[in-house]
């Protein structure tokens, strides 16, 4: 069946029909952005103030024998963070879940996709639709909760003692822009899934699967993206410095790096080790504070360069599967008198 030409519909008109077929999905995200941001600025908010204020008070109490501080504001400063950093960090495999098993997975099995496609809209039309519109709820929405993260944490660093470190690698993330480029990875490698195993299961999980691949792949080689600061520290302090780590050691008299048998010469055994090794002192790479912002403009850059080859492999993929049939030629019974010669041989 050869798809019909495209009509010109107007974008709009695409939109609502895709907010129609997809609007679970979109109340779903809608809430999930919703509850997730109120936390956050419930977090940024009055449970910071609250929490610093009984932090105020436990350090006051310098050791008193009676000691009256807000424990349970601490505890939900605590609870609140994690379960909100989670939330962050899990939107880019929600958005990779719900690409590949139901913007096109479940859309090719269930056949909705090919009777689009004969409804005057083109399948290049109906994929660029599908990959727009979520990218740009996507990129919004996603972008808010990474700014109010940031905004709750930074309420909160240096008010309350324990508070995360800004190189926690969770809080690392869901403070930068990297989760909004991996979120639109997730889109791309979902809608790619659903277009190559067109079964709604299938899709979900291994675009889930992909994403976390491609998550671990990041964390691995963002240390090495950008250039370290080489900090040394004595035998006897151990390996110094505060930041994302991308190599420690121990170096020699005469500067070779080498791995550390132990952690401090104080250790029991620890200054032999060292003394074999000809060690004068350990050492550790790290990225400083400065070095935010550079790792998260050059690994984003990366994974949204990566999104443009997977969106553009989906567009011919698509144009391959519906263009191959039609331009298929069709078989012609051969004429007549072509086998005349052979019955008269016969």
């Amino acid at each position: 069946m050869t798809p019909a030409p495209a009509s010109g519909r107007p974008a709009p008109r695409q939109l609502r029909w895709l907010l129609r077929l997809h609007r679970p999905a979109a109340l779903a995200w809608a809430a999930f952005t919703l509850v997730t941001g109120a936390a956050l600025l419930w977090l940024g908010g009055p449970l910071t103030d609250a929490a610093a204020t009984a932090w105020k008070e436990y350090n006051a109490c310098a050791f008193a024998p009676r000691c009256s501080y807000d424990q349970d504001a601490i505890l939900r400063y605590k609870d609140t963070y994690t379960y909100t950093t989670t939330a962050v960090l899990a939107a880019p495999f929600l958005v990779a879940a719900w690409a590949g098993a139901s913007l096109t997975g479940r859309e090719l099995e269930s056949g909705t996709a090919r009777l689009a496609w004969t409804q005057a809209v083109s399948p290049t039309r109906w994929l660029a639709a599908r990959l727009a519109f979520p990218a740009l709820l996507i990129t919004v929405s996603t972008g808010l909760l990474v700014w109010l993260h940031r905004r709750a944490w930074t309420a909160g660093n240096g008010r309350i003692d324990t508070a995360k470190p800004w190189y926690d690698m969770p809080t690392f993330y869901a403070n930068g822009v990297l989760p909004v480029a991996l979120a639109l990875a997730g889109l791309a490698v979902g809608v790619l899934t659903g277009l190559l195993l067109r079964r709604t299961l299938a899709a979900l999980a291994t675009a889930a699967v992909a994403l976390a691949g491609l998550w671990t792949a990041v964390h691995l080689v963002l240390p090495h993206l950008w250039t370290t600061v080489t900090e040394r520290g004595s035998l006897g302090e151990g390996p110094p410095g505060a930041g994302i780590e991308a190599g420690e050691g121990i170096l020699t008299a005469d500067g070779t790096r080498l791995p550390a048998p132990c952690g401090s010469s104080h250790l029991p055994g620890c200054r032999a080790e060292l003394a074999d090794l000809n060690a004068v002192a350990f050492y550790r790479d790290v990225h400083p504070a400065s070095h935010f912002w550079p790792l998260h403009l050059v690994a984003p850059a990366a994974v949204l360069l990566l999104t443009a080859l997977l969106a553009y492999a989906a567009f011919r993929l698509v144009r391959r599967h519906t263009a191959g049939p039609a331009t298929r030629p069709t078989p012609t019974a051969a004429p007549a008198t072509a086998r005349a010669p052979e019955r008269a041989a016969a």
